[in-house]
């Protein structure tokens, strides 16, 4: 694992250790904390298969198969994004938010829902609520409803600027992970995301922020007033999403926050009461 370890480092891997670790864990059906308990004799020739793919920058999530996020294990491959650990703290902030509103059964929508992340950790971490996730790629949607089965996450296809008309004025919370690359930062995305994630979950607009403002409008429809939207944004726009949530469209208290990196990662307004 020393020499995978350095032929990832020497690759630009951002985390060339814990890769490492998780590949042969993976390869060898055990958890990363019991490789110890692999032998020598018994490490899988397959391990260095693994590790050159890693080393060709395809995401290690798209390799295993799998993602992790907050208490959850998710089904992921190609054709949908895989969740970044950044994500958690806008789902944390949305769940305590949540939690603290007087509502027996909170109404709570996720749009650009992809696997289906925060769709599922919301209907997980709050017990009583109702999760609808909307998704517009027929190839994500394969994603969202394979890792949704089996859980109180009603998955809608379609688009996050003309979603769930039915819910209009009823809902509790809108929250998303949009698409907010600009199209002028291709060059400098990271090979994981620029070559295997899917282009429409990245890129929106020249500006990044094509997608925030349709959203905006969406969730102005969606919630109830006094209801919350939490989206996250690139720690580049925290001065831009807040304006976008302004009175005169509606909103009241519009915040940017920051990650556990301390750099600005979301917004969050209410809407305003009559």
């Amino acid at each position: 694992m020393a020499q995978a370890t350095q032929r990832l480092a020497d690759a630009g891997v951002p985390s060339p250790r814990f890769d490492a670790e998780e590949l042969a864990a993976f390869v060898h059906g055990v958890k990363r904390g019991e490789l110890h308990n692999v032998k020598d004799a018994d490490f899988d020739a397959r391990y260095w298969e693994t590790v050159a793919r890693r080393e060709a920058r395809e995401p290690l999530q798209h390799i295993t198969g799998r993602a992790f996020f907050r208490y959850l294990e998710l089904q992921v491959g190609p054709g949908v994004f895989v969740p970044r650990p950044e994500t958690e703290s806008v789902v944390g902030w949305a769940i305590d938010a949540v939690r603290a509103m007087d509502v027996v059964e909170p109404l709570i929508v996720d749009l650009c829902s992809g696997s289906g992340a925060i769709a599922l950790a919301m209907a997980q971490e709050v017990p009583r609520s109702r999760v609808h996730a909307v998704e517009l790629s027929e190839d994500a949607l394969v994603w969202t409803r394979k890792n949704a089965e089996g859980s109180r996450v009603t998955v809608h296809q379609g688009d996050a600027l003309t979603a769930l008309p039915e819910l209009d004025g009823q809902v509790d919370l809108v929250i998303s992970n949009p698409p907010y690359i600009p199209l002028t930062e291709w060059e400098y995305v990271a090979p994981e995301a620029r070559d295997h994630d899917p282009e429409m979950a990245l890129f929106s607009g020249e500006d990044g922020l094509d997608t925030i403002r349709g959203i905006e409008r969406t969730a102005h429809r969606l919630l109830r007033p006094g209801g919350l939207v939490v989206i996250e944004h690139a720690d580049t726009q925290g001065g831009q999403v807040p304006w976008i949530f302004n009175e005169e469209a509606g909103w009241a208290d519009a915040a940017d926050h920051p990650d556990l990196n301390n750099r600005p990662r979301f917004a969050t307004a209410r809407k305003a009461t009559p």
